[in-house]
This record gives structure tokens, sequence and C-alpha cells, in this order.
């Protein structure tokens, strides 16, 4: 009896002290990794931007040098937290990966293009809007497509887990329109999905599809759901999150976000 009461007890505290360990580990993890205080210790902040968007992110495949307007931004986020833009890396994502990758906490915050719903609030902290762009569409010149109601029965190639697909549905349900959609991982796989005839539209937000104009395309004067972008960071970290707004007003009042909006021509 005695035994059982003294091995009874043993097991009550290697459990309490499982539990406790898993306690501790969860906190590290959802609360300091990509705080403000860990980023300073590591050195330097990681940004996931985007690798396809010319303007905005783009890595040049003959320089292999990373370029745009967020990634500007970026810059301006980490010279706000260390006093040198240069203390900062950038990973490439997707629409359908910076989510993840920012849940994960193998990056600090996302300007890719990010736009801000109420949806999307409820699992990011995000920043105030940097820049508004609208949903547009891009076909071939030689298809004779107009409009959205000329897009009826037509294929339209969108990204993964970008809101371009509910705003275009949405939209041509308005002038009759019945539409399918294709989703590519990225801009210029459905680039060239247009190119080759697999789509007969590709649609995101306007001031991305310019970077993708060349002389056999065209952008059709309709545009739909004004697109609001903002820096995105993991819920939880409100002192990153508090920088990077400081941040943008900073920029906002001092001129310097419209100058880099006039630098990269995406107005």
């Amino acid at each position: 009896m005695k035994k059982s009461k003294i091995f009874a007890g043993i097991l009550i505290f290697i459990v309490g002290m499982a539990f406790t360990g898993c306690g501790s580990t969860s906190q590290s993890s959802s609360g300091s990794t990509s705080g403000l205080k860990a980023i300073k210790d590591r050195g330097y902040l990681n940004v996931g931007v985007k690798l396809d968007v010319p303007k905005f992110g783009y890595k040049d495949p003959k320089t292999s040098k990373i370029e745009g307007f967020e990634i500007d931004l970026s810059k301006a986020v980490a010279k706000k937290i260390f006093g040198d833009e240069n203390k900062i890396k950038f990973q490439g994502v997707t629409a359908k990966t910076r989510g993840p990758l920012l849940d994960s906490g193998q990056v600090d915050m996302i300007a890719a293009t990010f736009t801000i719903t109420d949806q999307r609030k409820k699992s990011y902290n995000f920043s105030d809007p940097y820049f508004t762009d609208h949903v547009g569409l891009m076909v071939k010149k030689s298809s004779g497509i107009k409009d959205l109601k000329g897009l009826n029965n037509k294929k339209i190639g969108v990204a993964q887990s970008a809101t371009s697909k509910d705003a275009i549905q949405k939209e041509a349900e308005k002038v009759g329109s019945k539409v399918s959609f294709l989703e590519f991982a990225g801009y210029p796989d459905i680039k060239s999905a247009l190119d080759s005839g697999r789509v007969d539209c590709f649609s995101v937000d306007k001031s991305i599809l310019s970077g993708y104009l060349d002389d056999s395309t065209v952008l059709l004067k309709e545009q739909f759901s004004p697109q609001d972008y903002g820096i995105a960071s993991k819920k939880g970290n409100d002192d990153l999150a508090k920088t990077i707004n400081e941040t943008i007003s900073e920029m906002k009042k001092s001129g310097e976000l419209n100058k880099l909006i006039d630098k990269w021509g995406i107005k």
C-alpha cells in the first residue's frame, strides 16, 4: 500500500513536470520568437516579400537583386528598429505561402501586396494601409474582349489564396457573365497560361498587372473592389506592429511614402 502511494506520487510529479515543460515551450514559441526584443537580439528583421511583382517586390534574374516599393518600405521598418536599413533579410512568398510562413515564425512580417480584410485581421496584426489598388483584368489584344461582360463562359487565371477570385465572381454576376477560374501559384504562371491560351484573362490588382503588360496584352478599363495593402505581423507581437505602424505614419507625414510611390511609378 505504501509503495503504491509512493508510485502514485512519483507519477503525478512526472506528469506535472511534463505539462509544465509543454506550457513553457508553448509560451516561448508564441510569445518571443519573433517579438521586437527577439528581433533586436537576433540582429536583423526577417521579411516575407514578393519576388515576382515588378515595382513592388521583384528579384532580377540577371543580378539576383531584390527591389521594389515594398522592399524600400521594409528597409524603412528595419531602420526604425536598428537605425540601419541593411539589417534585414528577405524571403520570397506567394499569396498562398505568406500566411503560413508568418504563422510558423519563419518571417517577422509580411510586405507582399497583402490586402487587408476583416477576415484576415482575425488572424494577423495589420498596419494602416500604405497603398490602395483595385482588381483589374488583362486579356490578349487579339481576343477582342472589351469588358467583363465579354468574359462570359471564359476562364480567368488568379493566384491561389488571393482576393481577386471573389471580387471578380461578384462583379461577373452583376453583369450576367458566367466565368470559371484556374488558380496558380505565381503571377508568371498566370501570364504564361494567358499567353498559351489556357486562360482567357489574367486577374489581380491593376498595379501588379501593369508589370506584366507587353505588346500582346491590354488592361481593360474596368476595375473592381478597392484593395488596401498593409504590412502583416503575428498576433501578440504588438510591439512590432506598433513600430511598423509608426514607420508608415511618419513616412506619410513626411511625404516619404509618396516619394517611394512616385519612384516606383505605381500610382
